[in-house]
């Protein structure tokens, strides 16, 4: 009995690499070859399809449901001296300093 066992369970282990190794076989092959007709109507039909394609109009706004949401670049610190003079600003009354 323990034969038959053993048999069993290599047969089961056996059976996935056996069949890794069979020739392979493409079974969606693409049926037999078209005739000049089903050719012309294969092109047509490609070429209509393309031409409505060309009909959409290109999207002009964006389509961004968060655009909104995100925060605007980082903005340039004031100069802490004034351009004109070349002396530094004074701070205004009741403000803290950074």
């Amino acid at each position: 009995m323990k034969v038959f066992r053993m048999a069993a369970v290599l047969a089961l282990v056996a059976g996935p690499a056996f069949a890794q190794e069979s020739p392979h076989i493409n079974l969606m092959a693409d049926g037999p070859p078209k005739s000049e007709d089903e050719k012309a109507a294969d092109a047509a039909r490609e070429k209509a399809y393309k031409e409505t394609l060309k009909k959409i109009p290109d999207a002009k706004a964006s389509s961004d449901p968060w655009g909104g949401m995100r925060a605007d670049p980082p903005k340039q610190p004031a100069s802490k001296t004034s351009a004109a003079t070349g002396t530094p600003k004074k701070p205004k009354a009741g403000t803290a300093a950074n």
